[in-house]
């Protein structure tokens, strides 16, 4: 293999946490390599976070249009032309990898475009050549999961990567899990006109949720005309007549769902085949690398950060860990903060969380108080007409430290970030309540229910 110049990092995935740990790491001085077999951005860029919110706001779109009339504002009866719907989320996705380009250039960092693989502590194999390095970054992310059932190789059974290439609407989908990522698309496709069915083996939809906010979203689900299967064991995906069906049990038998298409949706596996790193005697958690709080690994020098790791797969976090990596690589020490990790879910209404859950300060034996505050009291959410949902929030006894946020309704993942701030610097309901927050605007929610947590909501009244 013919060599090439030395780099102090070298970082193999070029999705959210390697391209943020190669900008970090350009920011403080090093010279950078950036290995990405495909493109810039990963998952999240092109095939996840971003895609499917291109998607949501051409939903959004879609029910303003259809209640204009409620406004005083008179349209035609909307319809959908999914083509031109998936040819704008393709031109968000490619103006945002261009702008990743971008700024690998002017960070000077040097990206190789190939299947990175890690021969030494000090040498990354691609296209051919080897780059010699002082450390290395693996973020090569991760992949759909996959269950163990038959039938998911037949034609019309996609994942949510495939999904988000298809030209035509599927006129029925069956859903197969009813997490974050099932649940997303149960809501965009079930506005735009799909039968929707999800079927989840646990007894809930969202398990990372609040268990009060995930029912109430079921309940709102299936208003919106999702049908929701919950302690539903799939046995496989059979080919009828004229449909896909999803075969499962149910505490009342055997059930079957007929449908166009079928998407599995069971979650994110690690992916780090093709690393060499049996070879190089990297220590694993099955699937993942293990790492310790400064990301990293067994092999002095080299560092393992986001999806591949196994953690919390989300893509800020990934971003996160990646500039905790590079700053020690780099000679800094730094761990990786999860005390304040927000979680987002682009339903519709929204969902978003930071800290502990009702139950979780149960579970923990944490004297605790929980306040809430509905939407409905908001009169900024009764003007955009989305009233629906509430804040909910838990507070330590005594103290009053935020210990937790959860929210359901109107662009509740932008009003998580006050709670994520509050969460980490320990914040009270009293410093929330006496910030005085714009009017009128939905973080006004947060603040009355950081009220309820001491004398009262000043909008609702008491119960």
């Amino acid at each position: 293999m013919a060599e090439t110049k030395e780099y102090d990092i070298t970082i193999i995935g070029g999705g959210p946490g390697g391209y943020v740990g190669a900008i970090r790491a350009s920011q403080l001085g090093a010279r950078v390599a950036l290995v990405e077999k495909d493109r810039l951005g990963g998952t999240c860029l092109n095939r996840g976070c971003i895609p499917t919110k291109a998607l949501a706001k051409a939903v959004e779109v879609l029910a303003e249009a259809k209640h204009a009339a409620e406004y005083g504002v008179k349209v035609s009866s909307p319809t959908v032309d999914f083509r031109k719907m998936m040819e704008r989320k393709n031109t968000v996705v490619n103006n945002l990898v261009s702008g990743i380009e971008g700024l690998m250039k002017a960070g000077a960092i040097d990206v190789y475009k190939g299947a990175g693989r890690l021969v030494s502590p000090a040498r990354v194999a691609v296209v051919g050549q080897e780059l010699k390095t002082k450390k290395v970054v693996l973020a090569t992310g991760s992949v759909p999961a996959r269950i163990p059932v038959p039938g998911l190789d037949l034609p019309g059974v996609v994942t949510s990567d495939d999904i988000l290439n298809l030209t035509e609407l599927p006129k029925s989908l069956v859903i197969i899990g009813g997490g974050v990522i099932g649940m997303e698309f149960a809501s965009i496709f079930g506005a735009l006109g799909t039968k929707i069915t999800v079927v989840e083996m646990l007894p809930a939809i969202l398990p990372p949720c609040d268990e009060e906010l995930a029912r109430r979203y079921h309940q709102m689900a299936r208003s919106q005309g999702i049908d929701i299967n919950v302690s539903a064991k799939v046995k496989g995906v059979r080919q009828g007549q004229d449909s896909l069906e999803v075969v499962f049990d149910t505490a009342k038998g055997e059930s079957v769902a007929p449908a166009q298409m079928v998407l599995v949706a069971v979650g994110r596996s690690p992916y780090t085949e093709g690393l060499g790193l049996a070879e190089v005697g990297v220590t694993m958690n099955r699937r993942a690398i293990a790492a310790n709080e400064h990301l990293e690994t067994n092999l002095p020098g080299v560092y393992a950060i986001g999806d591949a790791i196994g953690g919390i797969m989300l893509a800020h976090v990934a971003s996160h860990e990646g500039e905790v990596a590079v700053e020690n690589a780099l000679g800094r020490r730094r761990k990786a903060d999860y005390s304040a990790v927000p979680g987002c879910i682009f339903t519709n209404p929204e969902i978003a969380d930071v800290g502990l859950s009702e139950k979780e300060a149960k579970d923990k034996g944490i004297p605790h108080k929980v306040s809430k505050f509905p939407f409905s009291a908001s009169g900024r959410a009764q003007t955009m007409g989305e009233a629906q949902g509430l804040v909910k929030m838990i507070c330590e006894e005594g103290s009053g430290k935020v210990l937790g946020v959860h929210i359901l309704g109107p662009r509740a993942t932008d009003l998580i970030a006050e709670a994520a701030l509050a969460v980490r610097l320990g914040v009270t309901a009293k410093d929330l309540a006496h910030t005085i927050h714009a009017h009128p605007t939905l973080p006004e929610t947060v603040m009355e229910a950081a009220m309820a947590q001491l004398d009262g909501a000043i909008h609702v009244r008491r119960m």
